[in-house]
């Protein structure tokens, strides 16, 4: 009251057209409704939070983060469902007053390229990226497209996200991965990715493989295409070449000879094989019976 009947005494010295206008603002903003929404975690503890009635899901999640201290929560109504976007109304979220909300906690991952990050939650709908615009720094041109990520992984200069859907959204240097176009249309279903420094390697929920990025680096396995099938795993060592295991337990690999693209000479040893691990020009193969085939640079 005292606020109000200074501003009033203000408004009776000046120019009234205007300051009418703001002290019917001022007052409008003291008389808005509050509402008050109980939101909990899944163990009980929870707190009842209070905002004005036209407040957005944004702001009420971001009065939940600082509440609970936590930057990552997603908040999930009484009958299951989960507020997204941000700029909805309380009302049009059908956020009541007097609600009960669930918030979740969610794990943060990281991702990184050479010189730049990737900050995401799994099934989250923001991508935070920092560092070398040029090695995968800036998502914001695809910032749109990355909703419900569910993997994240990088080449040395751009990074490729599977979303819920099984399709796939890139970004960073096109040449090493960020310009997933050329291949688009096959990237569905896809089950996961592995990269090198300068390609990626996608396994569909059919058993085959797409690849893209530089073609010296793993981006081109059209010479194996007909082999890859059934795949169950695949790994990428850091200088350029990719090899997968398929069902039968045998290995397929593709991209630079010199750094475990090419695996003829031990072909024959490379039966029923259970993991595959790769450094940055070899790979190691553990077979069915514990022993271990390696190729690649020998150094």
């Amino acid at each position: 009251m005292i606020y109000i009947y200074m501003i009033c005494i203000y408004i009776y010295n000046t120019n009234a057209s205007y300051h009418e206008c703001f002290l019917t603002r001022v007052l409008v903003r003291f008389s808005e409704r509050m509402l008050r929404i109980h939101v909990s975690f899944p163990s009980g503890s929870g707190e009842t939070l209070s905002l004005p009635e036209h407040s957005k899901v944004g702001d009420l999640k971001l009065l939940a983060q600082k509440t609970f201290r936590q930057g990552f929560l997603k908040l999930v109504s009484a009958d299951g469902r989960v507020l997204t976007n941000l700029t909805d109304s309380l009302q049009t979220a059908g956020v009541q007053d007097g609600e009960h909300l669930t918030a979740v906690v969610q794990q943060t991952k990281l991702a990184a390229s050479t010189k730049a990050f990737a900050l995401w939650c799994r099934g989250g709908s923001r991508m935070l990226t920092w560092g070398d615009p040029n090695f995968g720094g800036d998502c914001s041109t695809v910032q749109d497209q990355l909703q419900k990520v569910q993997q994240v992984e990088a080449t040395g200069a751009a990074f490729a996200a599977i979303l819920a859907d099984g399709s796939v959204v890139t970004w960073g240097d096109p040449l090493l991965g960020g310009d997933c176009s050329a291949v688009q249309d096959q990237l569905r279903d896809v089950q996961q990715i592995q990269a090198t420094n300068g390609a990626f390697a996608a396994v569909l929920g059919d058993g085959s493989v797409v690849a893209w990025g530089s073609p010296s680096r793993g981006g081109d396995c059209s010479a194996v295409q007909g082999q890859l099938r059934n795949v169950q795993q695949v790994q990428g060592t850091n200088f350029g070449a990719f090899a997968a295991i398929l069902a039968n337990g045998s290995i397929v690999t593709w991209g630079d000879p010199d750094d475990g693209g090419d695996c003829s000479a031990v072909q024959d040893q490379l039966r029923n094989v259970r993991q595959i691990q790769a450094t940055d020009g070899a790979f190691a193969a553990i077979l069915g019976d514990g022993s271990v085939v390696a190729w690649g640079d020998p150094d």
